[in-house]
Order: structure tokens, then C-alpha cells, then sequence
């Protein structure tokens, strides 16, 4: 019984003590949060003295910052002699003497460590962890470099120096250290890639991985993962030729399903380099019919071409091609589930390029009726189908057909979109009140564009009504929207134009201004767009379509015109004068973009 009392007494005791110390620690701490250095030291001094192996590090750290580098020095050097094979207690001397100015010092001693360095690959690790631990960044890598040479294995510590040099921001080394490490590590190239797009900050820096993996090329020309940098880095520098130069030629050589090139022609598409894309596809395509990517890359090699002749100024004879083309896929194919997206595009083309309602029509009734379509794009579909009934003159079949969208697609984007349509159909035909109470509730949708759209469209409306209950004037602007919407450009600028003359005391002149600015947009002239954006800008700038031209000058400059800083000028003006307008994200994002800021997820 008196041997289990003093059991109990001692473990008491060693608790009572621990709990002590903790406290004392956790007011130690609080000292240095509150910059009360010298408080924090006494109290790291008296802990130290009752344990000095466990209080080592912060009683010297604080020594340090309150300079007392004698009383550093003594305890450090004691530590030393008493534990002469533990390093890091040499590495703390070294960093007592830089505070002091007194690097050569330093680097003597670390010089030593590094010259007594054992051929053990954990001691070696262990080393160059103490080094890190103390931010002694230069002399951890010169560990790892001389242990690779020791060991005679250039594969070891990769990870660890992958981790140093993006730490250090040494973009030369970081590249080499990638180039030895994912050849036998080919699943890290995402990550590799997404670090270097992290660090690099210009033309220059994408040359360094230019020039390193076009030298490991020669050595190893076949590493297939040198071909795949070299083609993400043309395409980073926006080099698009070279970068489908660099994986056709990586695909020949490895005879494969041309999986990469298709991926890659996608992402040429997307950044407009179409010429690219079409000459990718035309490869994969002359691969044969029993390529798995033929049939895919018809399609593809012609949306590729529509995007070309539509995205800029065309002629009529462009456009006749390129139906001919849409003829010949639908006819070697035929016309089933695989190819309605290709039919569709064509009744598009018909439609709003070549004017063809009837062709367009029945286009899309046919791919309508094929079994098994894909809801989204028979949806689609029956929407385009929709606005053609509309421009055909056939209101009633047009809002019957948005009826059903909406109906078989309830809560959706697909859904909110078909009835947006219902109540745009409502508003050509003059129908406002109608019209005004469907916006209303699409204020609230879930797509900001439709949102922004109805807002606009039922403010327009509201304000016009309230000048005018009669309407006249905007029965009139309804009738010239429809017509850019069909891209009927000349009539709509007549009808626009006729406006005013008709009914000189509306309150359009914003709305009309907008409606030719996108009519200039349909045809590709910009400058002239700008200079009434501008207008829009400076003469209603507490207006209905202020903060839309505001934003339109911005995306203008940006992607058409190339003047990156009078964009940002722009996307400003929208951050810093219309803080209520659903635009304010996206341009908070894009001039964030274009100011510099990395990774900005906002």
C-alpha cells in the first residue's frame, strides 16, 4: 500500500509539473504575440533550465530576435559539444552567426556539413530538412545535388528539389529538375505544367523550356513527353501552327488514334485558331473511315469552317460552300441521331446566313423526328425551329413550340430560355403587357444572361409605356429588333433610322443607339460600334443600356481591337460606377485578368 502511494505521488507530481510548464508555454507565447519579447524570453529561459532539450528552439529563436547573440552562441555551442552528431544545433550556430553579419562564418560550417556528407540516402534527407526548417533554401538544394552525386542516382530527391526550386522561383533549374523527373513520372505533366504556367511570366521564361526540352530531343528524340511540352509551350505563347506542327508530328511518329491531335484541335477551335484546326482535322480524317476520330473530325473539320466564315466578313460564295459541304456530310452519313447537331447547324446557316426559311425548316422538323435524340439538343432544336416559325411570319407556332421546350424543361437553363423566347415573340408582336409580366419573373433566373436580358428588355418596355401608352414608337422599335435578330441589317437600320422621323418625341434614342451598335457588331465593324458605345457611355450615363455599353467596350477592346489597357479602363468603370449591374463579376474577373493577378478565381 505505501509502494502504490508513492506511485501515485510521483505520477501526480510529474503531472502537476507538465501541466506547469504547458501553462507557462502558453503564456510565453501570448508575450511574443503581443511583441513583449523580453517577458517571453524570461519565461523560455526558465523552462529552459528545467528541460533544456525541449525549450532549445524557442529560448534560442527569441535570444536571436532580442540580438543577444553572445547568450545564443554560448547555449548553441553547449548543444553542440553535448550532442556532437546532431546537425542541427550546427545549422542554429550558422544562423546565429548571418544575423550577425557573419555569413563566411556560416557558410564554413555548413561547407563542413556538406563536405562530411554520408553516403545515406535518409541522413542525406534529414540534412536537407534542418536546412529547409531553418529557410536555408541555397544549402538544402546543394545537399540534395551533392547526395545525388554520392549515391550516383540523378532520380532521387526529385520531388524534394521540384518543391525547393518553385519555393526559390528558379525557373531555369525548376524546368531541368521537371525535364529528369517526368520521364519516368509521365502522369505529373498536368501538374508540371500547371506549376510552370504559375511561374512563368513572359516569352522569355517559355523559351527556357523551349530551348531545355529541344537539347533533351536530340539526346532522347524518342521520349514522347518532350513533343507534348513542346506543344503545350507553343500553345502558352499562342504559337498555334507550331503546337499542331508539334503534335501531328508526335502522332505519326507513334502511329497512334490521333486522341491528342482531336483534343488539341478543340482547344485550337475555342482560342479562333481555326486554319489550325482545320488542317489538324483534315489529318485525322485522311487517317481513313476505320479511324475512330473520321467521323467526329468530318463534323468538327466542318463546324470548324463555319466558325470561320462567321466569325468574320464573308461573301456569298463562302457560304454556298460551306452549305455544300453540311450537304455532303449529311449524305455520306445520312441523317440519324449521330448527325442532327451537324443538321442543325445547317438549318442555321440556312437561316440566318442564307435566308432560306423553308430549306431551315424542314431541316429541323426532320432531326425533330429521329428517335433517340439527346433532350438538350432536340430541345435545341425545337427552339430554333421556333424562331424560324417567328421569322416565317408564324407567331402561333413559334410560342407553341417554346411552350413545349418550357414545359418538358421546367426549372432549367433550357427551360428559362424557351420562355424568354415566348415573351421576346410576345414583345415583336406588340403584346407588352404580356411580354413585361413574363420578364418580370425571368429577372430571377439562374443564367445572369437571361436575367440581365429580361431586365433590360422589361425596363425598356416600362420606361417606353410610361412616354407613351400607346406605344407606337416601340411597336416600331420591336419590329427593327427582329430584323438584327434575322440579320437583316439593312432593313433594320432603315427601320431604326425611321424612328425618330415618325415619332420625333420617343424616348428610344439610347435603346437606338444600342440596337445599331449590335448591328455593327453582326457585321464586324467595331470602330463604328465604339463611337456609339461611347455615346451610349458619355450623353446616358444613368441610363437603361449605360453599364451594357460600358461592359460591350470593354469585351470590344479586349478581343477585337487588342488595346488590353483601354479595356481595363472599362472593366473599371464598371467595378467603380455601376457597383449594381450583373456585369460587375465578370468584369472584376477580366480586370483582374488583365492587370496580372495569377490564379484569380473570381
Amino acid at each position: 500500500m505505501k509502494y502504490f502511494l508513492v506511485c501515485a505521488l510521483l505520477v501526480f507530481s510529474c503531472l502537476s509539473s507538465a501541466f506547469a510548464q504547458d501553462t507557462e508555454l502558453q503564456l510565453a507565447k501570448q508575450y511574443a504575440a503581443n511583441g513583449e519579447q523580453q517577458k517571453a524570453l524570461d519565461v523560455y529561459q526558465k523552462l529552459y533550465k528545467q528541460d533544456n532539450e525541449s525549450y532549445f528552439g524557442v529560448y534560442v529563436n527569441t535570444l536571436l530576435e532580442l540580438k543577444k547573440f553572445d547568450e545564443a552562441e554560448g547555449i548553441t555551442k553547449k548543444m553542440i559539444r553535448k550532442h556532437a552528431g546532431d546537425h542541427q544545433y550546427i545549422i542554429t550556430l550558422g544562423t546565429a552567426y548571418i544575423q550577425q553579419g557573419e555569413v563566411d562564418k556560416a557558410n564554413a560550417l555548413y561547407d563542413d556539413l556538406l563536405k562530411n556528407l554520408p553516403p545515406d540516402q535518409g541522413e542525406i534527407a534529414a540534412l536537407a530538412s534542418q536546412f529547409y526548417q531553418n529557410a536555408n533554401i541555397e544549402y538544402a538544394i546543394k545537399i540534395f545535388e551533392k547526395g545525388r552525386k554520392m549515391l550516383h542516382n540523378d532520380a532521387l530527391f526529385s520531388y524534394e528539389l521540384i518543391n525547393l526550386y518553385r519555393y526559390k522561383r528558379d525557373k531555369a533549374a525548376l524546368t531541368e529538375e521537371y525535364l529528369n523527373f517526368l520521364p519516368a513520372n509521365p502522369a505529373f505533366i498536368s501538374q508540371a505544367e500547371n506549376t510552370l504556367a504559375g511561374l512563368y511570366e513572359n516569352a522569355a521564361d517559355y523559351d527556357i523550356l523551349r530551348i531545355a526540352v529541344l537539347k533533351r530531343i536530340q539526346k532522347d528524340p524518342q521520349q514522347p513527353l518532350y513533343p507534348q511540352l513542346l506543344t503545350w509551350q507553343f500553345m502558352q505563347q499562342k504559337d498555334f501552327d507550331q503546337a499542331l506542327n508539334q503534335a501531328l508530328a508526335l502522332s505519326r511518329r507513334l502511329n497512334d488514334d490521333g486522341s491528342s491531335v482531336f483534343e488539341l484541335c478543340s482547344t485550337l477551335e475555342g482560342n479562333d485558331a481555326y486554319d489550325a484546326a482545320i488542317r489538324g482535322y483534315e489529318y485525322l480524317i485522311s487517317k481513313g473511315k476505320d479511324s475512330p476520330y473520321y467521323i467526329s473530325s468530318k463534323i468538327e473539320l466542318i463546324n470548324t469552317k463555319n466558325q470561320k466564315v462567321t466569325s468574320g466578313k464573308y461573301t456569298e460564295e463562302d457560304l454556298l460552300s460551306l452549305e455544300k459541304n453540311y450537304s455532303a456530310l449529311l449524305d455520306e452519313f445520312g441523317k440519324n441521331v449521330n448527325t442532327v447537331f451537324a443538321m442543325q447547324k445547317l438549318a442555321n446557316l440556312e437561316a440566318f446566313k442564307l435566308h432560306k426559311l423553308d430549306e431551315a425548316q424542314k431541316i429541323l422538323e426532320e432531326a425533330v423526328a429521329i428517335p433517340g435524340v439527346n433532350r438538350t439538343l432536340l430541345a435545341s432544336c425545337k427552339l430554333d425551329l421556333g424562331d424560324i416559325s417567328l421569322l416565317s411570319g408564324k407567331p402561333w407556332n413559334a410560342t407553341l413550340l417554346y411552350s413545349q421546350v418550357e414545359l418538358d424543361n421546367q426549372a432549367s437553363t433550357v427551360g428559362q430560355d424557351a420562355k424568354y423566347r415566348n415573351a421576346k415573340l410576345a414583345y415583336y408582336t406588340g403584346d407588352f403587357t404580356w411580354a413585361k409580366g413574363q420578364l418580370d419573373v425571368l429577372k430571377a433566373a439562374t443564367s445572369e444572361l437571361i436575367a440581365n436580358d429580361a431586365l433590360n428588355l422589361s425596363l425598356l418596355i416600362s420606361e417606353s409605356l410610361f412616354a407613351d401608352s400607346t406605344g407606337a414608337a416601340l411597336k416600331m422599335f420591336a419590329r427593327a429588333d427582329l430584323l438584327i435578330y434575322a440579320e437583316q441589317p439593312e432593313k433594320a437600320m432603315h427601320t431604326l433610322d425611321s424612328i425618330d422621323t415618325k415619332y420625333p418625341a420617343n424616348s428610344l434614342a439610347d435603346g437606338i443607339l444600342m440596337a445599331k451598335s449590335r448591328l455593327l457588331i453582326q457585321q464586324k465593324d467595331y470602330p463604328a460600334a465604339v463611337i456609339l458605345l461611347k455615346k451610349i457611355a458619355q450623353e446616358y450615363g444613368t441610363g437603361l443600356w449605360a453599364d451594357d455599353a460600358v461592359f460591350m467596350l470593354g469585351d470590344i477592346y479586349e478581343n477585337q481591337l487588342a488595346d488590353k489597357e483601354q479595356a481595363k479602363i472599362y472593366y473599371q468603370k464598371i467595378i467603380t460606377d455601376y457597383a449594381g449591374s450583373l456585369w460587375i463579376n465578370e468584369a472584376r474577373k477580366r480586370f483582374r485578368l488583365l492587370r496580372g493577378d495569377k490564379n484569380d478565381a473570381s
